[in-house]
């Protein structure tokens, strides 16, 4: 009976997490949006613009093509979504551990981030459309670049604190863990999943399955109003998760750990005000790491070519993970 119990209230903490990562990710999105018009000399939309575009989809009429496969065409964007809703329940947030801890790795959690780029390729294929078919086999194409350096990243991450745990690689930051040389390697690393990032998340120069100029939206082209809702509301939850990763990876640090700001006990005796600090030090990270790793780059570099973007995380990106790969073992083995 306990057993259930905790399963419902599992499942419970989880609708929750997952109300406020989509809440989390359309304000993150206006931020991002507001931050790339200010670095373009521009006054951009209100912060509350996403919401209103999610409105907006959901309230117009969803179109399926008669050239395309009805059930998957329908069933991708949910694919999307829900995974990236899942991987939160493993992963560690703020001051709170990951919901479903020992159940799931940093293996899993790589497999999660996959399925939705795997998704939106199936359902681009699914529509019938020829530029939904060629925006899905280069979304494949870069998917298969860009997992091999974060591969890498993920398995001296292990190597580092001989697990593949989440919860044990962040109980403490990386950078306490190596000395000098060891440090450079997680430095590279950590420069390496910044350049993951933007390709991770479909955001230019790493655009290439959308391309409006060259494919007119690419796989999203035959989509409209739900579905379209429902992959818009899965890309800003992804970019939380993706960032909310980044944080427990190499950013694990609370202010709690710091200076005590007292309260009443609320969660297992944690003081509220530390409760408060830690979540919104966490959202100021997260703030911070979307602006770096998405609208900075976004603003710096025009869409790349889809051989070369493949050729960058092929062979530079791959190669830096490679050194900082070695670095860290030559200093876990003392050489």
């Amino acid at each position: 009976m306990n057993f259930v119990v905790s399963w419902i209230v599992k499942f419970v903490f989880v609708l929750v997490i997952s109300l406020i990562s989509i809440f989390l990710g359309l304000l993150y999105k206006g931020f991002d949006r507001k931050i790339t018009a200010m670095m373009q000399s521009r006054i951009g939309p209100p912060l509350r613009q996403p919401f209103r575009d999610v409105k907006k989809l959901f309230m117009k009429e969803t179109i399926v093509p008669d050239g395309a496969v009805p059930w998957l065409f329908n069933s991708a964007p949910i694919f999307a979504l829900v995974a990236s809703l899942v991987a939160f329940a493993y992963l560690p947030i703020g001051p709170f551990g990951p919901l479903m801890e020992g159940y799931g790795d940093l293996i899993l959690l790589l497999y999660l981030l996959a399925i939705p780029a795997v998704a939106m390729a199936m359902g681009g294929l699914a529509s019938g459309s020829p530029y939904a078919t060629v925006g899905s086999q280069r979304e494949l194409v870069l998917m298969i670049s860009y997992e091999v350096p974060l591969a890498i990243a993920a398995v001296t991450l292990a190597y580092n604190y001989n697990s593949f745990s989440l919860a044990t690689i962040s109980s403490e930051p990386v950078w306490n863990t190596v000395g000098a040389m060891g440090i450079l390697g997680f430095a590279l690393i950590l420069a390496t999943l910044i350049a993951v990032m933007p390709g991770e998340l479909s955001k230019v120069p790493f655009d290439q399955a959308e391309a409006e100029t060259e494919l007119a939206g690419g796989l999203f082209v035959e989509y409209s109003g739900r579905n379209l809702g429902i992959f818009y509301i899965a890309e800003v939850v992804k970019m939380i998760f993706v960032g909310a990763l980044f944080i427990a990876l190499f950013f694990p640090y609370n202010l709690s750990s710091w200076y005590s700001f007292g309260g009443p006990e609320v969660i297992n005796g944690m003081l509220l005000g530390n409760l408060i600090a830690d979540i919104l030090f966490f959202l100021v990270k997260l703030l911070i790491i979307i602006c770096v790793g998405v609208s900075v780059i976004r603003v710096a570099f025009a869409r790349f070519q889809i051989n070369k973007a493949s050729y960058f995380y092929w062979v530079p990106m791959t190669v830096i993970g490679l050194l900082g790969t070695l670095l860290v073992v030559f200093e876990n083995s003392g050489l």
